[in-house]
């Protein structure tokens, strides 16, 4: 290659990195006008929580269960629906949403196809209840909530779903869960055309090439890894090779954790790796350096309280240590430089190659994995001294409504007994009002009043991500006042914890 077309050839791939990353605007505002015109698709920024393990929302079709998984993809997580019926689903929750077909009474359909690769569940499961007259095609009357209609139980029983379906799910989600603590991040093993077109438009090659350098790299998607290689060299005073996300949005959360964990298998060279916390394309990055053991799988634990904040390959002395709530993108790095000038002692110019199988968040407080929405009054039934006339009509009704509430009751008992980090919510009457209201949270199984659907599947989706909402089971209700905002970690923290079942 002549010094002309080797000018142009590094100007291609500056341009290429500089767009892939989106530095500047302007160039992918052109890039976009020729992929309209190629008819070829246009990545969007990836969305914080895509990476994430898979949130299982089931009754994901149910009033609040469609709430619940509108609120988690906003926010950028990863949710699977779990549906008995897929053109239903889809009618519902559109055709972007991940569905598989089981059904909690049959506890073979909870297989791997559902299961793999859980980080929570949500559960909104319910018998079908509706006025003993009818109802409309789209339970105008049972979604109100404000009218009182004579209800009956249709289609399955009250023992099969709020029990032996909720138990089903339990032991199931109990042999996938990860351990509590951990929060995955990213997971190369599960392989699939989807998940790699995805990665693709996440991870790129970030190389000396902006500094006038020569070396390359890449980030391929393998069978169950990922794999970041290329060739490093020292030419035109470069020395780094690198691949880096793109910013995401939202940003990925991490408060509550220790570091982040990387499963990998190298060459015996030093690696860094770098957090930011800024979109900023030359901002402060968290690194740490990591040295391998040639083709050996090992463990890498980062701390967040060992990274060293550096700019350009310089440390930044005063700078505040890294906010774990805002993580905007990961780099992998090799290069010839530690910081400040000093020499990576394990470096060897030439060809490289760092294997992935996960990047994890470790040492979490513990969250909730399992949150189930289940109903006030669910002790009430046969209490000594209880003024049935003052109780809602699920009390009053429980023995004519197949025991719905003692089964509920079973069901929550399973899951408080399995060992799985949870969240209990006992909701007051349903209703379809916008919400927004203050929120009354008691214990005891003594209050009574109504609630929005809104309301409570806001406070399923807070539930996964507050360690103070772990192993409670609480009531709520709305109160009269709108609120414009809500401290969760205040009303949380206010719960007094389940005492501890034997498993």
């Amino acid at each position: 290659m002549n010094e002309n077309n080797r000018h142009q050839s590094k100007l291609c791939r500056l341009i290429q990195t500089l767009t892939y990353f989106e530095v500047f605007p302007a160039l992918n505002w052109v890039q976009n006008i020729f992929a309209k015109n190629r008819s070829q698709p246009i990545q969007n920024q990836p969305k914080g929580g895509n990476f994430m393990g898979i949130i299982l929302v089931a009754g994901a079709t149910g009033g609040v269960g469609k709430r619940v998984v509108q609120r988690l993809l906003a926010q950028g997580e990863k949710v699977r629906c779990l549906v008995r019926d897929i053109d239903k689903a889809r009618s519902i929750l559109g055709n972007e949403v991940d569905l598989v077909v089981g059904d909690i009474t049959k506890p073979e359909t909870l297989n791997d196809l559902v299961m793999s690769n859980i980080q929570g569940v949500v559960c909104c499961t319910a018998v079908r209840v509706q006025p003993v007259e009818g109802d409309t095609p789209d339970r105008a009357k049972y979604n109100q909530g404000v009218k009182f209609y004579q209800p009956e139980i249709v289609g399955d029983t009250p023992e099969n779903v709020e029990y032996r379906g909720v138990k089903n799910l339990v032991e199931a989600a109990r042999r996938y869960l990860p351990n509590t603590g951990e929060k995955t991040i990213f997971d190369f093993t599960q392989s699939s055309e989807e998940l790699t077109a995805q990665l693709k438009n996440i991870w790129g090659a970030l190389d000396d090439v902006v500094m006038g350098g020569v070396s390359s790299s890449n980030f391929s998607i393998l069978e169950k890894t990922a794999l970041f290689a290329g060739n490093v060299s020292t030419a035109n005073s470069g020395g780094f090779a690198s691949v880096r996300t793109k910013n995401f949005a939202p940003a990925i959360n991490l408060s509550g954790f220790t570091g982040v964990r990387l499963r990998v298998k190298g060459d015996g060279q030093r690696y860094k790796i770098f957090l930011r916390t800024e979109n900023t394309w030359d901002g402060v990055g968290y690194s740490y350096s990591f040295d391998t053991v040639a083709n050996t799988w090992i463990d890498v634990n980062i701390p967040f309280v060992n990274l060293t904040p550096v700019f350009r390959a310089k440390t930044v002395k005063d700078c505040p240590e890294i906010d774990q709530s805002k993580i905007c993108s990961f780099q992998l790095m090799l290069s010839k430089f530690e910081y400040d000038g000093a020499l990576n002692p394990q470096f060897s110019p030439g060809g490289f190659a760092l294997e992935i199988e996960s990047i994890k968040a470790y040492g979490g407080a513990g969250l909730s994995q399992f949150i189930l929405v289940s109903s006030a009054g669910v002790t009430r039934p046969g209490r000594p001294g209880i003024n049935l006339e003052e109780e809602p009509p699920a009390v009053r009704l429980n023995d004519q409504l197949g025991g719905i509430l003692t089964w509920k009751l079973k069901g929550e008992d399973s899951l408080r007994s399995s060992g799985i980090p949870y969240t209990i919510i006992r909701p007051c009457a349903l209703t379809e009002e916008a919400g927004g209201k203050e929120l009354i949270v008691e214990q005891g199984d003594n209050i009574r009043g109504k609630i929005s659907r809104n309301d409570v599947a806001e406070i399923c989706v807070q539930s996964l991500k507050k360690p103070k909402a772990k192993n409670i089971t609480f009531e709520v209700k709305q109160g009269e006042n709108n609120v414009n905002s809500i401290n969760w970690e205040q009303l949380f923290s206010q719960l007094q914890r389940d005492p501890v079942k034997i498993i």
